[in-house]
């Protein structure tokens, strides 16, 4: 039996250790053998590039200190791999080369700027990339052995993303967009013919804007293996799906056509929903319904589809980073579930098996154990529909008594979704007896066009709101209780947070900011970060026209409504949302006696990395709400 434990103090079998010891994976890919699988994996905090050969064991490529992390923007686009080797950006901004088969991984490009998104040529002689120097973004291309000094292949926009080569190499296909517009917002496919000098140094001779405008946001271009297509994902339809475009004719069609997203927000570079199979015949991808991920393989004639996968990758709900053997029917991916940590797999849909490679625990937990998540929604404040994921309180020890306390999660971004995969932080609240609600509030990615481009203008608002009207809604259910809720987010997350507390004084019993914005003026005048630095123009508007606006949604200026205990966190090191945003909100505090904490990590940027730092912060939270929430 069970025994009767006040909802909050349940043990667990989620630790401080595990989450902070646990490896994530970031990306999976094929070498040309259509067999061989690289892999991306952070351990403790060290990122390690993994490979493995059929019926080998894995073997680590790289030592833990290269640091390999592409570093334009929030990064991604590590490493490519083919022909037995893969590149990939490491120390200093610079990308470096390493034999599949072992050796000791060499330089191809000087210590200036920095790179992501490697891409060799289909000759193996070249390889193309997005560099980064300061202000200055664009495609440059170096030699694959690293004896000549790179070249500018394609600048002049503010920002260029996801670059692939034409088979025959003779085009190549990137994505690019300007200021102030962000890359979920407008973008160009650019379709550019490639020439050689005498030296054989690839150049652009020419270069065409195919599809795209400021109201169209368009996402990974692919070449089909036959030369003939180039794919693409627009938003044009209201929803992100996947067109072809015949390279002969310049015709384009539409190949997906569900209520559903086949994209996500570009955060960062090198995120890949779908792929060509090695036939050119067919498209797999990533279907993004409801916050429930699918594997679908589409006939690239005709648009059928099939839900491939559906019994072999029975109850992964998420999906990421889809590889499609460029020699059989096969794919390899990164999945999880809510209960399920992510792992990852590879899929031959002939044999209609899936193998696992790698996972990110190496402890098993029985799904039992774990809380299931569950999607749902509800209506607003003003009748709109919000959506989110519930996460039940679980234990297989100890049952609660009343209602439990709720965590109202909130996402950065705030141009992003929380998805039912594996969350290793929810799972650590749930299974100590809170209720957790992660809000997808309007403004959030995967529900269409319409719901995400809520937040235009409107920032500090409809997440406020919709996190409000959540939290009531699970507490009219019976699923919570109502004087027990806790917000908690970081970035833009974190901020949310805090004009929370402002606009709605008491009705939270404690809020958990983790590097959050409190000044949207300084935010901006401030900004020392490239990616996002007119991000603000699309949220709240510009500048001094919208000057009213910011100062409303500035808790900074409001701070004297804050009543309720909050717990701030920061890193030394952020250079998005700087030190001087949680210094001044804390400051604010202090002057009035508002219970509050304030904790700063050395040597941590813009999201926590360390193992000691992820461990402290939990630790430091619980025990904030078993002070202020759960013996309140």
């Amino acid at each position: 039996m069970k025994q009767k434990r006040a909802y909050g103090t349940w043990s667990s079998p989620i630790t401080t250790l595990m989450l902070a010891g646990g490896v994530r994976l970031s990306d999976v890919q094929w070498d040309s053998d259509g067999s061989t699988l690289v892999w991306l994996e952070t351990r403790a905090g060290h990122s390690v590039l993994v490979a493995q050969r059929p019926d080998d064991a894995p073997r680590d490529l790289t030592d833990a200190d290269m640091a390999i992390r592409g570093r334009v923007g929030y990064g991604g686009g590590e490493f490519h791999v083919q022909d037995g080797t893969a590149v990939f950006a490491g120390h200093g901004g610079r990308l470096y080369r390493v034999a599949l088969a072992g050796g000791r991984p060499q330089p191809i490009t000087p210590a200036f700027g920095t790179a992501a998104s490697p891409r060799i040529s289909p000759d193996g002689k070249w390889v193309m990339y997005v560099h980064q120097d300061g202000r200055t973004d664009g495609l440059a291309v170096v030699d694959s052995q690293g004896k000549e000094w790179s070249r500018k292949l394609a600048y002049g926009t503010d920002y260029v993303m996801q670059p692939v080569w034409h088979p025959a190499g003779k085009h190549v296909a990137f994505i690019t967009w300007n200021q102030p517009l962000m890359p979920w917002d407008g973008t160009e496919l650019r379709l550019a013919a490639v020439g050689y000098d005498q030296a054989g140094f690839p150049y652009i001779e020419s270069a065409q804007t195919i599809v795209g405008d400021s109201e169209t946001a368009i996402f990974q271009p692919e070449f089909s293996p036959d030369g003939k297509s180039l794919a693409y994902v627009s938003d044009a339809s209201g929803w992100w799906q996947i067109y072809i475009y015949d390279l002969e004719t310049g015709q384009r069609r539409q190949l997906t056509t569900a209520e559903a997203e086949h994209a996500v927000p570009a955060w960062s570079q090198g995120i890949r929903m779908y792929g060509w199979s090695h036939d050119s015949r067919s498209i797999y991808s990533i279907r993004n319904q409801q916050a429930a991920c699918s594997l679908w393989r589409c006939n690239a004639a005709t648009g059928d589809a099939l839900d491939d996968g559906a019994a072999a990758l029975d109850g992964m709900t998420e999906m990421r980073q889809i590889a499609v053997s460029p020699t059989r029917e096969a794919v390899a991916l990164l999945v999880s579930a809510s209960t399920a940590p992510e792992r990852v797999v590879s899929y031959a849909p002939e044999r209609d098996a899936v193998s696992v490679h790698r996972y990110s625990t190496s402890i098993a937990l029985e799904s039992a154990r774990l809380s299931q998540a569950q999607v749902i929604e509800w209506a607003g404040h003003d009748g709109e529909t919000a959506h989110g994921l519930y996460y039940p309180p679980t234990s297989d020890h100890f049952e609660g008594i009343g209602q439990p306390p709720l965590i109202v999660h909130v996402h950065g971004g705030p141009t992003s979704q929380r998805r039912l995969g594996y969350d290793a932080e929810m799972q650590f609240y749930a299974t100590r007896g809170y209720a957790v609600l992660q809000v997808n509030h309007r403004g959030s990615t995967g529900y269409g066009k319409v719901y995400k481009d809520r937040h235009r203008r409107a920032w500090g608002y409809y997440d406020v709101e919709d996190s409000a009207s959540g939290a009531a809604y699970l507490a009219a259910q019976g699923l919570a209780d109502p004087q027990k809720f806790v917000i908690l987010g970081g970035s833009a997350g974190g901020y949310t947070v805090l004009q929370s507390l402002v606009s709605k004084p008491g009705f939270y019993k404690a809020g958990v900011c983790l590097y959050g914005i409190s000044n949207q003026f300084t935010l901006v005048s401030e900004a020392d970060f490239k990616f996002e630095e007119r991000y603000s123009e699309t949220l709240l508007g510009p500048l001094p026209e919208a000057a009213p606006l910011y100062r409303e949604r500035s808790p900074l200026f409001h701070a004297d409504k804050i009543v309720d205990p909050v717990i701030v966190f920061q890193g030394e090191d952020d250079n998005v949302v700087p030190k001087s945003q949680s210094d001044s909100i804390v400051a604010a505090l202090r002057a009035r006696g508002v219970p509050h904490e304030y904790h700063v990590y050395a040597g941590e940027g813009h999201g926590f990395r360390k193992p000691d730092t992820i461990d402290a912060y939990l630790k430091a939270t619980l025990k904030f709400l078993e002070r202020y929430v759960v013996y309140s």
